[in-house]
């Protein structure tokens, strides 16, 4: 990994949370840390991992293998989304939206950090419901992951 965040050549990841567990034991505390990293080619493909170590850099490190092993592909329409789509993920609501060239990621937080990751330039996302990092990736993730099967369901009916 290099000083811009890309692994080799072709992914970019990028560290969204860093949380510290502790748990009470008979011999005292035991102290974890969780990694939440997004991984992406900028071209389309995105993926998440969320994972825990009893080191920072283990956590990250395996947060980056999960989240390339669970990559996927979104459509892109030029530098944008093609439709409007909203979704839930536990007590997270998100509402993702295409927006004209030039415009830009308007978007909060690590909304804005996977479209980053995924290459869409240009979209308008609303976080509506908590403001949880971890529920707002996957829901947005959840979101991303709709406009890949209305594509393919488009696709299909073309085909037929």
């Amino acid at each position: 990994m290099n000083e811009f965040g890309q692994i080799g050549k072709e992914l970019a990841e990028t560290v969204i949370d860093i949380r510290r567990i502790s748990k009470k034991t008979k011999g005292g505390n035991t102290i974890r840390f969780s990694a939440l990293v997004v991984v992406g080619d900028k071209k389309g493909k995105v993926g998440v991992g969320l994972s825990k170590a009893t080191a920072v850099s283990g956590a990250i490190r395996k947060s980056i293998d999960a989240a390339k092993r669970r990559m996927f592909k979104i459509p892109l329409r030029g530098t944008t989304i093609p439709y409007s789509v909203e979704e839930k993920f536990s007590a997270a609501r998100v509402l993702l939206k295409p927006a004209p060239p030039g415009s830009g990621i308007i978007a909060g937080g690590p909304m804005r950090v996977v479209l980053e990751a995924a290459g869409v330039r240009d979209a308008v996302g609303k976080i509506l419901g908590t403001s949880n990092k971890i529920s707002n990736v996957y829901a947005t993730l959840e979101a991303l992951r709709t406009l890949s099967k209305i594509d393919r369901r488009k696709e299909a009916l073309k085909s037929k």
